[in-house]
């Protein structure tokens, strides 16, 4: 069911989305991305070697997950822009939190834009990363 302009309020509520960036997800998505072999995203020694506790999550592999937040909540809607800020390190096989608000609307040059906050937290509620994105959304024919 698309998601309609019309049908968005100040302070609307996007996901929560539930996600686990496991060792095998960080290292299928780094083969597809092309960052083959041990590194600091697939490999412990590799990050410790770098002065890291263990493997993190590529920080785009994190605004993947934003994205999917975004993309799920539009309903047929589009991403216009994402701009995104890494505030901790995302660890391996922890439980991870997407949230978003939405917190401006605006009808520009023709296109029906939605601005929001975003965040990924973990399990504790630390915001890891944190975002703005603007979407485009339809309005009801």
């Amino acid at each position: 069911m698309t998601r309609y302009y019309e049908d968005v309020e100040l302070g609307d509520e996007i996901g929560p989305l539930e996600k686990i960036a496991t060792d095998q997800s960080v290292s299928d998505f780094c083969d597809v991305w092309g960052n083959t072999g041990p590194s600091r995203f697939t490999d412990n020694e590799s990050a410790q070697a770098e002065g890291l506790a263990g493997a993190i999550v590529p920080g785009i592999m994190s605004m993947s997950y934003m994205a999917q937040l975004l993309t799920q909540w539009t309903e047929g809607g589009s991403i216009k822009k994402l701009d995104v800020v890494f505030r901790q390190l995302v660890s391996h096989n922890s439980p991870l939190r997407l949230i978003g608000v939405v917190t401006d609307m605006n009808q520009v040059d023709g296109e029906n834009q939605v601005e929001c906050d975003l965040y990924l937290q973990n399990e504790q509620g630390d915001r890891m990363v944190g975002g703005q994105a603007i979407l485009l959304l339809a309005i009801k024919g």
